[in-house]
C-alpha cells in the first residue's frame, strides 16, 4: 500500500428502526428513503404472490 492509496470505503450501515438520524446528511437520508421504498415494493410483491398462492390452494381444496 503506497502513501497515495485512498483508505478503503466503509460500507453504509443498514437502516435500523428507531435509529438516531441526527448524524446523517440529507443525501444519506434521501438514499435510505429510496432504499426503504424499494424494499416496500419488494415486500408488497411478495405479499401479492403469497396471497395468490393461498387463493389458488384454497380453491383447489374446496373443489
Amino acid at each position: 500500500m503506497s502513501l497515495f492509496d485512498e483508505p478503503p470505503k466503509q460500507k453504509p450501515q443498514p437502516h435500523r428502526l428507531g435509529e438516531d438520524l441526527a448524524a446523517l446528511s440529507i443525501d444519506e437520508l434521501n438514499e435510505r428513503v429510496s432504499l426503504l421504498e424499494e424494499e416496500i415494493v419488494r415486500l408488497r410483491a411478495a405479499i401479492e404472490g403469497k396471497t395468490a398462492s393461498r387463493h389458488a390452494a384454497s380453491s383447489f381444496f374446496k373443489s
